[in-house]
């Protein structure tokens, strides 16, 4: 492609590759079963990565449904994990880390874009009033309390 992609669309293009080679190792009976339906949950998330850029007008709505099928996809590793599909618990490790990763960038993209956090999560606050902080560790403060 001619067009430099997102963090997102690479991440989840990496997850999808890695989930291929991963499924590719699976018993013969889980690799045409639930190996293929976790091809399929990678490849959904990585078209709904790439649509989140490309439609600005649907933005919010793909990045909503990206978000989603990451937390789908995990669970759908589980599932693989539990069934001991994975030629390795690390492998599986990997897989794990790579979607949470991914989950983390979808879920702030999504935050981001309904305003949610409108200038970060650091924005100064427009509402809240300023409060002096009560010392209460010092002798003076112990005994004032006393005398309320």
């Amino acid at each position: 492609m001619s067009y430099n992609l997102p963090p997102i669309a690479k991440d989840a293009e990496r997850l999808l590759l890695d989930i291929e080679q991963a499924v590719s190792k699976f018993p013969r009976r889980h690799r045409y079963t639930a190996g293929q339906e976790l091809r399929q949950q990678a490849m959904k998330i990585t078209e709904y990565s790439h649509r989140a850029w490309r439609e600005s007008a649907r933005r919010l709505e793909w990045a909503y449904r990206l978000k989603w099928e990451v937390d789908a996809l995990k669970i759908r590793l589980q599932l693989c994990s539990r069934l001991r599909t994975f030629a390795s618990f690390a492998q599986f490790e990997e897989l794990a880390r790579q979607a949470k990763a991914l989950g983390r960038q979808a879920s702030g993209w999504h935050s981001q874009l309904s305003g949610q956090h409108p200038k970060g999560q650091n924005a100064p606050g427009g509402h809240a009033q300023a409060q002096r902080a009560q010392k209460l560790s010092t002798r003076g403060a112990s005994q004032w309390e006393v005398y309320r």
